[in-house]
């Protein structure tokens, strides 16, 4: 099977979002979540049952059909839940030059945590250049904050942390668009 014939679970798909990363995005909302944060804007996305099987292929259409996108992000639902699948999308959307962009209801010391037994969740991590990071929050809510819900939750530059050649001390990204 070709890898870009592999499925992937989608609760929706946002195409022209500004409010889902910098810039212009494709944002692919997966379907499944083991978090259930209260008061989740996206409780729909919480059962593994439900959503749209779509090929890798036909999202990979969709976003090489629009010349304005700056990048692609994955929400959900929890990516990392899909993470072999991602991951190979992820590789795809970066060889096009588009940013790529992930929510994670894990915090990235716990997916550094996962990658060792679950070598997919690396993969994806090492695709994504900027992660939104833990669960929401309802008591820590800010409708201030960029691109995140909870003052819990970070924006981590894992461009930045590559650069820098330190995967362990977590920079926080500076919006430079």
């Amino acid at each position: 099977m070709d890898s870009m014939d592999i499925i992937l679970n989608v609760s929706g798909i946002a195409d022209d979002s500004i409010v889902d990363g910098p810039g212009m995005r494709y944002t692919i909302f997966v379907q499944g979540c083991p978090h259930h944060c209260p008061g989740c804007h996206n409780p729909q996305t919480h059962s593994y049952k439900g959503g749209k099987q779509m090929t890798l292929k036909k999202l990979l259409t969709e976003i090489k059909s629009n010349p304005l996108l700056y990048g692609v992000t994955f929400s959900g639902g929890e990516p990392f839940e899909q993470a072999k699948a991602l991951a190979v999308l992820g590789r795809e959307v970066r060889k096009l030059g588009l940013h790529l962009m992930a929510y994670s209801g894990y915090t990235y010391e716990e997916l550094e945590e996962k990658r060792k037994t679950e070598p997919e969740v690396g993969e994806l991590l090492d695709e994504v250049q900027l992660l939104v990071d833990g669960r929401y929050e309802q008591d820590l809510r800010d409708l201030t904050l960029l691109y995140r819900g909870s003052e819990n939750q970070r924006l981590v530059d894992l461009d930045a942390m590559r650069n820098a050649g330190d995967l362990q001390t977590v920079v926080l990204w500076q919006e430079d668009i």
